[in-house]
């Protein structure tokens, strides 16, 4: 068709193309920023994300989310920020655990007390015989002349005040020596001795002040 026969009026549509335009259904390729930013953009976020998580992790202070942390066994959380610091111990290997040495020392022992002396009794002394001790011989058997014949060999053993009387056997089975006090046991003891005599006895009553001689047969 010819250029001056056509009969419609010019439009858009009659405009020249441009030539740095998109023809047809193709349109012009695009630069390699506008290609890369979507990824660029995803990964800034996903990295954003990771570093809140890893904050909120570190701001709960628990242990399950210190120990999901790269060197997290390591470390001991103190107080709500998450912080804390490395045992000494756990970190040196060469550091062992310190020893108190006042707690280690052994305990002084309690030194014994010395024993205390045991006293010495002191012995008591023996009461000598007194051969001045007043003694009396009585005769309870009824024969004549018994108790001045005693009498006699008491005074030829050395005693010095002796004399001779009678009484009654008052329920004794035996001759029997009386002497008044503790300190005449001696005294008395060697008047039976002198006798041949074995019952000796302490009794005030009947020994009159001394020693008396109970004669109940013939010491002889």
């Amino acid at each position: 068709m010819r250029e001056g026969a056509y009969p419609y009026p010019e439009d858009e549509f009659d405009a020249a193309p441009d030539p740095d335009g998109p023809r047809g259904m193709h349109r012009a390729p695009r630069s390699a920023t506008a290609r890369w930013w979507p990824f660029v953009a995803a990964a800034l976020v996903f990295a954003t994300l990771a570093v809140l998580l890893v904050l909120w992790q570190f701001r709960s202070g628990t242990p399950e989310a210190l120990a999901d942390l790269p060197g997290g066994d390591e470390v001991t959380a103190t107080d709500g920020t998450g912080a804390g610091a490395a045992d000494p111990v756990a970190s040196d290997p060469a550091a062992g655990p310190t020893t108190d040495p006042a707690a280690t020392a052994p305990a002084p022992e309690a030194s014994a007390a010395p024993p205390e002396p045991t006293p010495t009794p002191t012995p008591t002394p023996t009461p000598e015989p007194d051969l001045a001790t007043p003694v009396v011989v009585l005769n309870a058997t009824g024969i004549s002349g018994l108790a001045a014949g005693v009498a006699d060999d008491l005074e030829d053993a050395g005693f010095s005040d002796v004399s001779a009387d009678n009484r009654s056997r008052g329920g004794l089975t035996q001759s029997t020596v009386f002497y008044a006090a503790e300190d005449q046991a001696a005294t008395a003891a060697l008047v039976a001795g002198t006798l041949g005599l074995t019952a000796v006895t302490l009794s005030p009553d009947d020994a009159r002040g001394g020693v008396a001689v109970v004669l109940l047969s013939d010491p002889s």
